[in-house]
């Protein structure tokens, strides 16, 4: 072989190398800090104007009215369900941040439509279960249904 073809597979094998490196850098890096979202798409409204008509609307009775971390890294956690669709994960802009290694940045979302709830998985890596059943799509939840998510336990409760 020639010189310069030793010198150009080297060349090239070194830059696949590097692109590896920055490749792998770059999923730890969002994996660790979440991905950046611009503010448009955070939905830039002040949050009380968002809520002026969720407050109107009074839960019926027997309701759940908040998610609540049962068992994991977090337990005692809770989120109010008036402030739906609640985010789960590890980002910062989670409703429920979870320190727990095996739950994505923005893993699950909790949301309402009419008088049910639904959760859904959001491209998990680990998945989300409701009771011992990977979910792939939204999925109604009732009070006391635990969802796992990672190595922690939510429930829907009073």
């Amino acid at each position: 072989m020639s010189e310069l073809t030793l010198f150009l597979i080297r060349a090239a094998f070194l830059a696949i190398l590097w692109i590896f490196v920055l490749s792998a850098i770059s999923v730890i890096r969002s994996d660790m800090f979440g991905a950046r979202v611009p503010e448009t798409a955070r939905g830039a409204a002040p949050v009380p104007e968002r809520r002026k008509g969720k407050a109107a609307r009074k839960p019926r009775r027997g309701a759940p009215t908040h998610l609540v971390v049962v068992e994991g890294e977090n337990p005692g956690t809770r989120a109010e369900l008036a402030d739906a669709p609640l985010l789960i994960g590890r980002g910062s802009d989670a409703a429920i941040k979870l320190d727990d290694d095996y739950v994505s940045t923005r893993h699950a979302r909790v949301a309402a439509s009419g008088d049910e709830w639904f959760v859904e998985d959001l491209g998990s890596t680990n998945g989300t279960y409701v009771g011992p059943v990977r979910i792939t799509q939204p999925t109604t939840i009732g009070l006391g249904v635990q969802v796992r998510v990672g190595k922690t336990i939510l429930e829907l409760r009073k």
